[in-house]
Order: C-alpha cells, then sequence, then structure tokens
C-alpha cells in the first residue's frame, strides 16, 4: 500500500494539473526585486519555480531590480546615494554605475543560476527593450517608459528562452541609457506582450489591512475596493504607483496581477498552481 506520504504528493500534483492545462503556452511577466532578490537561497528558490513553469510549457519573462545592489556598487566608489519621492537622482556617474552592476553583475548571476538548474535563459539589456522619455526635473538620467521593442523577446521565447531584461531604457530623443523603475517597466512590457498574469515579487505578503499584521493580507482587489483602500490609507505611499500601474496593465490586456512575498519558499509555485494561494491578486 502506497504512505500517507506518497498519497499527499499525487494529491498536490492533480491540484495543480488544470492549472498547468490552462496556462500552457501562456506568457507570464514576472518582477522581481526588494530583499527577494538578497537571500542566495531565496533566490535559487525562486529560479527553481521558473525552471518549473518552463518545463510544464509556461513562457516565463523575467524583469528584475537591483536597487540595493546599486547602491552598494555607488558606496564603494565613493558615491552617496541620493532620492527625490523614491527616484533615484541619476547623474553621469551613477547611470554607469546603474548600467555596469545590472549587465555584470544582477542579469548574468540569474540566468547563469537559472541555466545551473536545468533551464535555459538569456540576458537581455533593458535598452534593447525599453524606450523612454527623461523625467523632468532634477533626477537626471532617470526615464519613464513610453513603449518595448519586443522582437529580442519574442525570439527567447520560440526558441524555449527565459528572457531576463534589466530595468534600464534607450531615450528615444538622444539614444542615452534611463535608469527606469522596474514596477513601472514591467508592468509596461506585460502589457506589449498581453502576458496572461503580471508577478510582483517582493518582501511583502501583498497588500495589507494593517502593515504590521500578515493575517490582515487582502486576498483580492478590483478598482472600487482600491479607490476605497486608498481613501482609507491603506494603500498608500510606493504601493499606490504600483496598484495604479497594475491597473493600466489589465486595461492594456493583461490577464491577472498577483502581488506575492518572494521570500515565502516556492511562493511563485503556491500562487499559480493552488487553490488557495498566498498573495494579493489584482482583478478588473
Amino acid at each position: 500500500m502506497p504512505s500517507p506520504e506518497h498519497t499527499t504528493k499525487a494529491a498536490v500534483l492533480l491540484e495543480a494539473l488544470p492549472y498547468m492545462q490552462a496556462y500552457r503556452g501562456c506568457t507570464f511577466l514576472i518582477k522581481v526585486g526588494g530583499s527577494a532578490m538578497e537571500d542566495p537561497a531565496v533566490v535559487d528558490t525562486f529560479l527553481k519555480d521558473v525552471v518549473f513553469l518552463e518545463a510544464v510549457g509556461i513562457n516565463p519573462v523575467i524583469v528584475h531590480g537591483g536597487g540595493k545592489a546599486i547602491s552598494k556598487a555607488m558606496q564603494d566608489s565613493g558615491l552617496e546615494a541620493r532620492f527625490i519621492n523614491g527616484m533615484r537622482v541619476t547623474d553621469e556617474e551613477t547611470i554607469k554605475i546603474v548600467e555596469q552592476t545590472l549587465a555584470r553583475i544582477i542579469n548574468p548571476d540569474i540566468v547563469n543560476k537559472l541555466n545551473s538548474f536545468g533551464g535555459k535563459a538569456v540576458g537581455i539589456p533593458g535598452t534593447e527593450v525599453f524606450l523612454g522619455d527623461k523625467m523632468k526635473g532634477d533626477l537626471g538620467w532617470v526615464g519613464e517608459v513610453n513603449d518595448c521593442k519586443l522582437g529580442l523577446i519574442q525570439a527567447a521565447v520560440a526558441g524555449e528562452f527565459v528572457p531576463v531584461v534589466s530595468p534600464v531604457a534607450r531615450e528615444v530623443e538622444s539614444g542615452r541609457t534611463l535608469n527606469v523603475n522596474a514596477d513601472l517597466a514591467a508592468c509596461a512590457l506585460a502589457t506589449r506582450l498581453q502576458a496572461r498574469k503580471l508577478i510582483f515579487l517582493s518582501d511583502v505578503r501583498g497588500v495589507l489591512r494593517d502593515p504590521k499584521d500578515e493575517s490582515t493580507l487582502i486576498p483580492s482587489l478590483n478598482p472600487a475596493y482600491i479607490t476605497d483602500l486608498k481613501s482609507q490609507g491603506v494603500i498608500s505611499g510606493g504601493m499606490i504607483p504600483k496598484v495604479d500601474s497594475s491597473l493600466a496593465s489589465l486595461r492594456g490586456g493583461v490577464g491577472k496581477v498577483h502581488l506575492i512575498d518572494g521570500r515565502i519558499p516556492h511562493a511563485l509555485i503556491l500562487e499559480i498552481f493552488t487553490d488557495i494561494g498566498i498573495g494579493t491578486e489584482i482583478t478588473l
């Protein structure tokens, strides 16, 4: 007779089966950032989940952040990181460090780990994907994404590679590199790709009614509920642009948005392939 453990494993696979069938051939845009990128064990678990998605016929596309690694690289170079309204002031020296840190450290590290876990990944500089305009004000070489070129992404997906994209854009007017917000870049790319899911992995559980109490997680949001929570101050600060851009992505054709805590082991698998999920989903 099979042991209860074996029966449980079979039940888990059967629970996941309809999701595998429903999402086969679909594109998922996954944005990873925050302290979810700092613990190597957490990163390894997340990337194994991505390899699993690829293995069951889903097309994952990754957009990664890199803020803390960039700040450390600036400190090592004797430069002080400055922010205005949460945006990094990016002068000539800073944009060089941003590009070097993303292109030589963060992006290739993600690609190499995916490959070591049996996946197939390729790094793509954001400047080959994102087109942007320089933001007004005193932020320097900081931009906002206004379009995406899909050629390299589509070629990678067609070849069954996972594209790993960095959060920098090419300024339309000058051709210069712009530092862009990775959340907003992910939303723009998900919209252009008409992704079935846009998934944010960070270091928060999702939207909490009480930020100090994880048991107050709000499992599902729609536009009316979001407006109500903003008026109550529950959705505030940096969560506002993330939620607003998520709604814009949904209106632009993205299927569903998920906000999940990447520090939870196998958060991606638990959110996508189980009936309950672990984070906050946003729908229209």
